[in-house]
């Protein structure tokens, strides 16, 4: 049986190294992925992580590229705007606090907006990751609100329980919540044994 897909979007907040990191696993994991980025969030791949364009986006992901599609964030008329298409969820890794308003409001004004709009109504999983600090009255109730609606709300808080030595272990850190939420089977980091490891 072939594994629904999982609409993942990279929007305009800082963070896009949760991005990148969460589609190769989800790529590489095999799951198929419909991706959709925004135009903030293809700046922010290059400011971040000197993504300029899909070229170099694919490259990133190497050969687990093949389990990606690509859609353009203008095309509210494609597969992730339908609910008849079937999917197993959503996740908006970075979601940036536009984006977030967007949901909240059911405004659908971009694929990106529509797409989670649509995960909603049908009750599929909706995770967003937002990346912002401090939150303003606005963010806190865009939050409750889209909670309500049914979304997780995962904001990008890494732990150091694990001691990462590295960028990267907290990236991962994020990224091994957020599939854990989908339901995808990864260990990208230690899971908590009810000590922190020792020093080295």
């Amino acid at each position: 049986m072939s594994r629904l897909p999982v609409v993942m979007a990279i929007t305009g907040a800082s963070g896009a190294p949760y991005g990148l990191r969460l589609l190769q696993v989800l790529a590489g994991a095999g799951t198929p992925v419909w991706l959709i980025v925004s135009a903030h969030g293809w700046r922010l791949l290059g400011e971040e992580c000197g993504i300029e364009s899909a070229r170099a986006l694919a490259s990133a992901v190497g050969k687990a590229w093949r389990s990606v599609e690509l859609y353009t964030d203008a095309d509210r008329g494609a597969r992730p705007a339908s609910g008849s298409a079937r999917t197993a969820g959503m996740v908006i890794c970075p979601c940036s606090m536009a984006t977030l308003a967007g949901v909240a409001t059911g405004n659908s004004r971009s694929l990106i907006e529509r797409a989670a709009d649509v995960v909603l109504k049908e009750r599929r999983r909706l995770i967003l990751v937002p990346r912002e600090a401090p939150l303003s009255l606005v963010h806190l109730r865009n939050m409750v609100a889209v909670t309500e609606a049914g979304a997780t709300v995962m904001p990008a808080a890494p732990g150091f329980y694990q001691r990462p030595k590295a960028i990267a272990d907290l990236v991962d850190f994020m990224v091994q919540r957020i599939v854990d939420h989908l339901g995808v089977d990864a260990e990208l980091v230690p899971r908590w044994s009810g000590k922190a490891p020792r020093r080295r």
